[in-house]
């Protein structure tokens, strides 16, 4: 009697582990920020951080964030070049008002990017709040 409880003890500690437990995995991560917070992003030099600007080439080539890599959100290729990115490094993101990047940055979560950062307002907030632009 001892050995058929201990064993179904162990078989029900064995499940519940399995079947519960600690869940490790990040969830993912999409916070809108202010022009402030998204310089102190862009200057803490964080590994990996890519900064993505998801206007089309003509407004990236007006001026954009230095840095900043373009990443048109009206192409029909969008999606699937967010897929082949990294998703375990820092994303800081961006638009002209923040109407895509925020469309951009919830696509991202969906896709299991850990940690994005999405310009509230768009570059329109960041030359506001006097922050530079190159280009």
């Amino acid at each position: 009697m001892t050995r058929r409880f201990f064993a179904l003890v162990l078989v029900a500690s064995l499940g519940a582990a399995a079947c519960g437990g600690t869940d490790t995995a990040v969830e993912p991560r999409f916070e809108t920020v202010t022009a402030s917070a998204f310089a102190d992003i862009v200057n803490s030099a964080a590994a990996g951080l890519v900064i993505l600007d998801v206007r089309t080439p003509d407004e990236f080539g007006a001026g954009h964030i230095a840095g900043a890599v373009n990443l048109d959100f009206e192409a029909e290729s969008f999606r699937s070049q967010l897929e082949g990115l990294a998703k375990d490094v820092p994303y800081a993101i961006y638009c002209r008002s923040g109407n895509r990047s925020a469309q951009a940055a919830a696509i991202m979560q969906e896709l299991g990017f850990s940690d994005v950062r999405e310009l509230g307002g768009g570059i329109i907030t960041w030359l506001e709040a006097g922050y530079p632009i190159e280009g």
